[in-house]
């Protein structure tokens, strides 16, 4: 029998694998490249927009001490402790059991009946208007401990957010490839084990960014906000009493008549963007260091 490991390659199949693409192919790659920056372009243009203006218009009115200060003595001091307050609470009422929900039906979907209906019900809630969640929230917690409170206001966003984090979690756990799960099979990994800690780890980065997103939809929800939590012209006492919170406080200088306060809605907007942003960038690199551990 003879030999092939001493025969030579084709020289002709080698210049075949290493031909240059068409002038058709790389004309048809550049326009592709140039209508997906172009489309880019567009789509950052009224993000870029929106931050401009309200920049130009709200700096000027600016002050350091506003962000120590009560509304009552012309600050946002309690404002902004008010929104993170209010978030905190929905956060934490609503990240565990939405995560649990999407790991639920991205895992442990054995009844298609059972997911199915867990998934539709999820996918109403993230449907349902925010003024519809804040009645809700009124008559379930509001009525029930005959006062506006914190803990209300934070119900009401965890409602919100939920939905978000539950969908979220499942697409960003089924982006995981199939073979992660079956190499911790093969190694001697139970279905839990499997699960949290090869799945559940990968997919941290694309659960975080669920949670940003909900996070961010909350913090700038007014509607919930005045049926639960309502407002308040100084610092609240404690969760069981009226909070202020910095979309609310945009609407009362939005529909305030003299001009001068009027203006101060461009300045709140800026220290609400800048809120977002902050949590934002905490929760990418805090999933970056789970990733690199």
């Amino acid at each position: 029998m003879t030999s092939n490991f001493n025969s030579k390659p084709n020289p002709s199949a080698t210049v075949e694998i290493h031909k240059p693409l068409t002038i058709q192919r790389q004309l048809f790659t550049n326009i592709m490249n140039l209508i997906a920056f172009g489309l880019t372009t567009l789509a950052v243009i009224p993000l870029l927009s929106i931050i401009w203006e309200i920049l130009n218009k709200g700096i000027s009115g600016f002050e350091l001490g506003m962000l120590l200060k009560p509304v009552i003595d012309g600050g946002f001091g309690n404002a902004i402790t008010g929104t993170l307050t209010v978030v905190t609470i929905g956060a934490i009422l609503s990240i565990p059991l939405g995560v649990i929900t999407g790991i639920f039906l991205a895992e442990f979907n054995e009844n298609p009946t059972i997911t199915n209906s867990v998934r539709f019900i999820t996918k109403i809630l993230t449907g349902v208007p925010s003024i519809v969640v804040g009645i809700f929230a009124y008559g379930v917690i509001v009525l029930t401990t005959k006062g506006f409170t914190a803990i209300a206001g934070g119900f009401a966003l965890s409602v919100i957010m939920l939905p978000i984090i539950a969908l979220t979690t499942e697409e960003a756990l089924k982006l995981i490839p199939v073979h992660q799960r079956l190499a911790s099979a093969a190694l001697g990994g139970t279905r839990f084990q499997t699960t949290f800690r090869v799945v559940v780890s990968a997919a941290i980065p694309g659960i975080t960014t669920g949670i940003s997103l909900a996070i961010a939809r909350a913090a700038g929800e007014t509607a919930p906000l005045i049926f639960t939590a309502l407002f308040s012209q100084n610092w609240s006492d404690n969760l069981l009493s009226p909070t202020a919170s910095l979309p609310v406080l945009i609407f009362n200088l939005y529909n305030n008549p003299d001009p001068e306060v009027n203006k101060l809605v461009w300045t709140t907007a800026i220290i609400l963007l800048t809120l977002v942003l902050v949590f934002s960038v905490l929760s990418r690199l805090i999933a970056s260091r789970s990733r690199l551990n």
